[in-house]
């Protein structure tokens, strides 16, 4: 079971990191990446909190090294799938993993970027700059990965990571 779980998640990191140079939204000195908020919900439902942050953390580092991410990748993916695994861990609805990942990249995620773009990268702009461009992606995201979930994938994938 452990292996199949890790293989899905590679597998989510392995589209995470080759889809960053397709598709991706200009946000100032960040980049907003639909794709993330996909793999965020689909590794909250299906492998839990812990996968879904780890995956989000490994895909940020890997767009960071490949020079297709920047360090508000972080804040702009960790936080929205560890909200999305918990609101799914608890009330194992896909509505409220999306929600989890809505709020926990679109509000939390785009203050944290914006602390961390004006400590670390000097920029000057105000706090709320980095909600509504992060709120459009996580949204789209969010969305697709729940349409897909709602197909009868998530029967399928959770059939076939073991849970």
């Amino acid at each position: 079971m452990q292996v199949k779980k890790l293989t899905s998640a590679a597998l989510l990191i392995a589209i995470g990191t080759l889809s960053a140079h397709l598709i991706y939204i200009p946000a100032g000195v960040s980049k907003c990446f639909p794709v993330q908020h996909v793999i965020n919900v689909l590794g909250a439902v299906l492998l839990g909190p812990d996968y879904a942050v780890a995956i989000a953390f490994i895909i940020s580092c890997l767009r960071n090294m490949l020079g297709t991410g920047s360090l508000l990748a972080f804040p702009g993916s960790m936080i929205g799938a560890l909200l999305a695994g918990l609101a799914y861990k608890h009330w194992q609805n896909i509505p409220t993993a999306m929600a989890g990942e809505v709020f926990g990249t679109g509000i939390l995620g785009g203050l944290v970027a914006w602390l961390i773009a004006s400590t670390l990268l000097g920029s000057k702009a105000v706090a709320w700059f980095f909600i509504p461009p992060f709120l459009v992606s996580t949204i789209g995201g969010s969305i697709i990965a729940g349409l897909l979930l709602k197909s009868g994938l998530l029967a399928q994938l959770k059939m076939k990571a073991g849970k």
